[in-house]
């Protein structure tokens, strides 16, 4: 993996950063590749529960968490470079996954770069943070997940708005409107980010994948399949060696030493 994203472990987190601030962080092929490689490092690691992406914003004037695609790489042929046959645009946004993302949003999200954010499982965000699907300014369509999950986060009407208009809104509509989950202060989001992965982390593993699988599954799917699908997810967390760690440290009131197994 390039340094053009970089990856490593705090515990059971695995850190996963953007590195490309010259260039506003914006999705080449390496960054694709690199994202991806990242995303498959975090599955294969059994002792790494949750992610956290990232992006370096040093030395930029105003900070920009991603531009979306590189337009300069879009006009010197290499479009096809931005997507993984996995991954789609940036190697993540059509990722599937088993581990939570949390993503950590300390400037702007804009076109692709916001798709990346919508692909996430959860937004933390400061308040010079912004978000955006800037394409029918430029004659284009949010074509990487945006123009249905940004309905499905802050609802259609303001979607809408945001879509036809091009014009990016604030990190508190988006805290308000439900796509953030915590804002904070300028240059705190990463911290926020990694609390949270945190506590995510303290709970037991495959309970935590199992019910991400199904809060996803709910956007598309009719109540009797998350039904059928609620119950086998169950079926299989019941089956693990930590339910009964689960229920002894209940009964023996202590905190519970999750093995994910």
């Amino acid at each position: 993996m390039s340094d053009i994203v970089q990856y490593e472990t705090q515990g059971r987190i695995a850190v996963i950063t953007l590195n490309r601030p010259d260039a506003r962080n914006a999705i080449n092929g390496d960054v694709a590749a690199g994202l991806e490689a990242a995303i498959d490092k975090l599955e294969a690691d059994p002792t790494v529960w949750v992610g956290v992406l990232r992006a370096n914003t040093e030395g930029q004037q105003k900070p920009v968490f991603c531009a979306g695609a590189d337009l300069k790489a879009i006009n010197s042929g290499q479009a096809g470079g931005l997507n993984t046959k996995r991954g789609g645009f940036a190697g993540f946004v059509y990722r599937e996954r088993t581990k939570p993302v949390v993503v950590a949003v300390d400037g702007l999200a804009t076109a692709g770069g916001c798709e990346i954010v919508l692909a996430a499982d959860l937004v933390v965000a400061s308040t010079q943070a912004s978000f955006g699907l800037a394409e029918t300014k430029r004659n284009l369509i949010a074509g990487a997940g945006g123009l249905f999950r940004l309905p499905r986060a802050i609802g259609q009407a303001a979607a809408m708005e945001a879509i036809l208009t091009g014009e990016p809104f604030t990190a508190q509509r988006a805290y308000d409107l439900g796509l953030v989950s915590r804002i904070t202060e300028p240059g705190q989001a990463f911290d926020e980010a990694m609390r949270l992965a945190t506590q995510i982390t303290n709970a037991a593993p495959l309970a935590v994948y199992a019910s991400r699988k199904v809060v996803l599954a709910a956007a598309y799917e009719d109540d009797e399949t998350l039904k059928n699908l609620t119950n086998a997810e169950f079926a299989k967390v019941m089956q693990s060696e930590d339910v009964k760690e689960g229920l002894t440290a209940f009964i023996e009131k202590r905190a519970p030493n999750w093995q994910g197994k």
